[in-house]
């Protein structure tokens, strides 16, 4: 990335907009809203202060760098060295409080709901668990044919007592960037529509006397269909394990599956095709400004082939800010991925603060130029190559879902790979854009 030294940004009514909107957001303070005492362990208080010793030295040795930058132009190596050091001792704080974070939220587990029948409920998790373990599954398969559910496969299989897929969900949502800031929605067909307004009907004042004959022009609709693809897993237990009667293979099977589904399932939602695994947020149809046209995505080049202008190179993410419609921007959000995040905490507004500034408290969200950041490893980095858009804004809520089809369903197979027995598990989900107009792209091309 190029030196952004010394660029004139006017942010101080921008930042204070950007604070307030923050605070009044029901999902830009999400992570605030999850904060957990388990978040005020010493551990959690050392990494804390780690990431707040790192930042304050980063902070000075850029300055250093820019002050030879202006003097010399050029740069010390050993400075740049040390920032690429300490970028890495800052990613990595941030992720193991983001650890700590997801540990704290698995701690309380969730209190399972009253089943409409508790005796069925109860028969079918000691069924699936008799499965799980031994194989019998004659209890399993006369069960689900009394229950006929809409989700049952019809590929082999059985289906996973309801409160374990819940707590499947529950753990993937916490490791999935996009689940945890985008819509999420349960079906139980192959697909969801949803209409969505294009247009309007005009409207119009009139006076008491005045006539009422003039006719206003129609809204206009466009449905928005999401399609459902099926997602796989393949663990492998051990027999010794599985004959454990004080395991819980419930437990074994949605930590197995977690990081698996979660890893899969965030790379589609980001840049999926919509053909063979959900529509990513970024693959969606893009045009080349940030005007509003509710078919396709906005975006603005940078002007340098995977960079940020040399100078002012804020000024392109307050272009970028304020081409989101007010009402959407109280609940935004800057998505990108860790190298990105790297190169834009060098940038500087005009009274000299760094636009990037780590969280304010353990469990929180680091912040840019006052909206909180969500980190999604699958975001393009800076490039000028077929993914340029390394950087997206917007509210992520509104604009696009998640659909998740009821049913998560195990095959067991003890044969294929002795002594462990494997576990076939799939689970169907999708994901579309629903508003084109609820986030826009930053295109590090020139």
């Amino acid at each position: 990335m190029k030196n952004t030294c010394n660029p004139v940004l006017e942010t101080k009514d921008f930042a204070r907009e950007a604070a307030s909107s923050s605070a009044q957001s029901p999902v830009s303070g999400s992570a605030t809203a999850q904060f957990s005492p388990v978040m005020n362990t010493p551990e959690a208080s050392s990494s804390f202060d780690q990431l707040n010793h790192a930042y304050a030295e980063y902070t000075q040795t850029n300055n250093t760098r820019l002050t030879e930058l202006e003097q010399k132009s050029s740069s010390d190596v050993l400075l740049d060295e040390k920032l690429s050091r300490l970028d890495e001792i800052i990613d990595g704080q941030l992720r193991h409080l983001t650890e700590l974070q997801l540990k704290s939220q698995r701690l309380p587990r969730s209190t399972p709901e009253t089943p409409a029948d508790p005796t069925t409920d109860v028969e079918h998790k000691s069924a699936f668990d008799m499965y799980m373990r031994e194989g019998q599954e004659a209890r399993l398969k006369t069960l689900e044919r009394k229950a006929l559910s809409s989700g049952s496969p019809t590929d082999g299989g059985y289906l996973v007592p309801e409160q374990l897929e819940t707590d499947i969900l529950r753990r993937i949502t916490a490791l999935s960037p996009i689940r945890s800031i985008a819509a999420n929605r349960k079906i139980s067909g192959s697909s969801y529509r949803r209409p969505v307004v294009l247009v309007n009907p005009d409207t119009d004042w009139d006076g008491e006397t005045d006539p009422r004959d003039s006719p206003t022009s129609a809204m206009k609709f466009a449905l928005r269909d999401v399609k459902i693809f099926e997602l796989s897993a393949l663990p492998a237990v051990t027999q010794t394990l599985l004959d454990d009667a004080a395991v819980n293979i419930g437990e074994i099977l949605a930590e197995e599956v977690e990081t698996m589904f979660a890893e899969k399932e965030s790379a589609a939602f980001i840049n999926g095709n919509g053909t063979t695994q959900p529509q990513g947020l970024l693959t969606g149809p893009v045009h080349g400004s940030l005007e509003d046209t509710g078919m396709s995505i906005g975006s603005i080049k940078t002007g340098e082939a995977g960079a940020f202008p040399s100078v002012n190179g804020g000024d392109l993410l307050i272009s970028l800010i304020y081409g989101v419609k007010t009402a959407i921007r109280r609940n935004a959000r800057f998505l990108l991925n860790r190298r990105t995040q790297a190169a834009i905490r060098k940038l500087k507004d005009g009274q000299g603060n760094y636009l990037w500034q780590p969280p304010v408290s353990a469990g929180a969200d680091p912040s840019l130029m006052g909206f909180p950041v969500t980190e999604a490893e699958h975001m393009p980095d800076m490039s000028a190559g077929s993914d340029p858009y390394a950087v997206a804004f917007g509210d992520f809520h509104r604009g696009y879902m998640v659909v998740d089809r009821v049913g998560i369903s195990v095959l067991r197979d003890p044969y294929t790979s002795k002594p462990n027995v494997l576990f076939y598990i799939t689970k169907r989900v999708g994901g579309g854009i629903m508003d084109f107009d609820a986030y826009k792209l930053l295109d590090f091309s020139a």
